[in-house]
This record gives C-alpha cells, sequence and structure tokens, in this order.
C-alpha cells in the first residue's frame, strides 16, 4: 500500500478512524505528545544525567551467519533499536541506524557513545527491515539508502513513512499498512502491524502525519514481537497483542529514555513497565533495547539495566528472560 498526501497531511491521506482523524493521527484514548512550552521546561529545567563520551560494549562486533534456519531464532544487538533477527531463513533489521547521531544534521544532536554492533560491511543479506516511524533515532535516511544499494530489502512501515523514505530513495521497495494489517514476506511468514502509543514527526509541520506502530512477525519458529517506542498506556496495546496472538517466544521491548515521568511518561515505557508489558503479552523472552547508545533523556547511561533488573527480581522473573542487550552482544532465543 501506498500512501498519498493531501493539502493537510504531506504524507498521508485516507479515511478517517479511530485513530485518524483525517489530517492526523492519534492514540484512542490516549495522550498526545506535549507542546513546544514543555519541552522548553524539560530542556532547561536540570536533572540530565552525566553520560560518557565513550561507553565501549563488552562484546566483540558480531560477524553473524549467512542465514539461520529451522527453529532457531537469534538476535544481534547493533545499538539503540536497531536489531539483526534471523528466523526463518530471514534476516531482518529493526529500525537500522547506522550513522553516528540520531539527528536531522550531522554536526549536531545526540551522539553514539559506541560503535555499532555489526559493522555494516559485516551484515548479512539483509531481506526485511521494521520501520516503526519517523523520529530520527528509528529512521535514519542515511543508513536506508546504503541498504538499499547493497542489500535492496523490503521495508514494511505504518502509513505515511513510505512518503517520507521515497521522497530520498525513490527506488526503494516499500510497503505501507495500517494497524491490524498485515503481509506476507515469505512462505510462513507474515508480518503484522499493529498499535503502540507514541507519536511522530521529522519537524516542527509535520506532528502525527505519519503512523507509528510495533509488529509481530510471525514465523515457523515462533511469533515475534517487536515495539520500537511505545509510552505503557496502562498496558492496553500489551493486553491487545495477546488477545489476538495469543504469546510470544521473542518480545523485543524498549526499556530507557524514560526520564522525567512527567515529559515521557506517555511515550517512552521505563524498566518496571516493560517488565509488566512482557507478562502482559505472554512473552517467553524478551529482548531490551533503547538504552546505553544514544543520550535523548536525562537518566544515567547504566540506570535502565539497573532498574529493569530489580524489576524482574521483584516480580519473580528469571534474569535470563529479559536482556537488557549491548551492541554486539549475540543471543540464540531458546524454544518457548
Amino acid at each position: 500500500m501506498a500512501s498519498k498526501a493531501n493539502a493537510g497531511n504531506r504524507y498521508y491521506s485516507g479515511p478517517q478512524s479511530d485513530h485518524f482523524d483525517g489530517r492526523v493521527f492519534f492514540n484512542p484514548n490516549g495522550t498526545p505528545p506535549r507542546g513546544p512550552g514543555d519541552l522548553l521546561r524539560w530542556q532547561f529545567g536540570g536533572g540530565r544525567a552525566v553520560w560518557p563520551a565513550t561507553f565501549p560494549s563488552p562484546h566483540e562486533p558480531a560477524r553473524p551467519d549467512e542465514r539461520v534456519d529451522g527453529k532457531n531464532l537469534r538476535v544481534t544487538m547493533v545499538g539503540h533499536a536497531t536489531l539483526l533477527v534471523q528466523v526463518a531463513g530471514l534476516n531482518i533489521l529493526t529500525d537500522p541506524v547506522w550513522s553516528d547521531r540520531a539527528s536531522p544534521v550531522s554536526f549536531a544532536g545526540p551522539k553514539r557513545v559506541n560503535a555499532p554492533g555489526i559493522a555494516f560491511a559485516d551484515l548479512p543479506p539483509i531481506d526485511l527491515i521494521l520501520l516503526s516511524h519517523n523520529h530520527y533515532d528509528h529512521m535514519d535516511i542515511a543508513t536506508l539508502r546504503r541498504l538499499k544499494a547493497d542489500h535492496d530489502p523490503l521495508v514494511v512501515t505504518p502509513l505515511g513513512n513510505d512518503a517520507i523514505v521515497g521522497a530520498d530513495i525513490p527506488d526503494m521497495r516499500m510497503t505501507a499498512h495500517d494497524w491490524g494489517e498485515a503481509v506476507e514476506i515469505a512462505d510462513g511468514v507474515t508480518v503484522h502491524v499493529e498499535p503502540v502509543h507514541h507519536w511522530s514527526a521529522r519537524g516542527m509541520g509535520d506532528r502525527r502525519m505519519a503512523l507509528w506502530a510495533g509488529f509481530v512477525v510471525e514465523t515457523p519458529a515462533g511469533r515475534i514481537y517487536h515495539v520500537g517506542d511505545t509510552g505503557f498506556h496502562a498496558g492496553v496495546n500489551y493486553r491487545a497483542a495477546a488477545e489476538k496472538h495469543g504469546s510470544f517466544r521473542l518480545a523485543i521491548l524498549p526499556f530507557g529514555a524514560y526520564e522525567p515521568r512527567w515529559f515521557m511518561e506517555a511515550q517512552h515505557q521505563n524498566p518496571d513497565e516493560a517488565v509488566a508489558g512482557m507478562m502482559l503479552c505472554n512473552a517467553a523472552f524478551a529482548a531490551g533495547h533503547h538504552w546505553a547508545t544514544f543520550q535523548l533523556t536525562n537518566e544515567g547511561i547504566e540506570e535502565p539495566r539497573e532498574l529493569l533488573l530489580a524489576a524482574l527480581d521483584r516480580e519473580k522473573v528469571p534474569r535470563d528472560r529479559f536482556r537488557p542487550m549491548l551492541p554486539g552482544e549475540v543471543w540464540d532465543v531458546p524454544e518457548a
């Protein structure tokens, strides 16, 4: 499905729904993003932890196998929200970012504090990209352009994001979908586009004009639930995912970039909420991401991991079920 723009929305035109008012998208019964005044209050309000200039991963850069087949499921952390998922003979990247900054410009904005966990040249053939939304720490046009040139993958993304990518990379293979829609990728592999509680913008004038989403990947090796960004939203979307899909072998869940809560609660879940989400969606295992690569918010660089482990202990969930992954870390996820 290709998104078409109209006069009020530069990326997408379509019928109204429970999450689209004819011009912009919204979270049903949810919380809209805060305005410029609150942004300034946060930015100048203090309380921002100082991150180190570098935070090297304890893992060496990975050199992935070309394919993983059978019942095997392997996840390799690249950094932030970028993971390589190898399953059912397919190589899948989530929200790929190899650029040095998560920013519209190369000279300013959040800068990597560690190298990507896979060198770009060492990537196996990439078949599929799951592109969750258009924020710069998730949609990196420079990386997508490189992936198009070297791998020509298919990009599955929510409505409107294909228009953004297509403006810069017109020959990128893309399919854009609304919440609740699905696309068959290969024999026995289907990607479902599912709701999360977030928002979108590339600049000051396009807020919520493209949709945001999570993905459920059905495979012969089990179901995978990938969430790029989300507020917890009282667990509504986690419960819906469990009701619709049953359970998951693996959930890929964000657990960083959550402070201060008064500003971030509606858009980024914290470690306690990530553990609750794992349990609500019936995930056997979870790979934690969205931490320790780009400083986006106030918390210290290692705090998300410390709080995640504490939350797991409090809920009596074995620590090896939810990994706070670092660049270069490779996980052969057990069968559920």
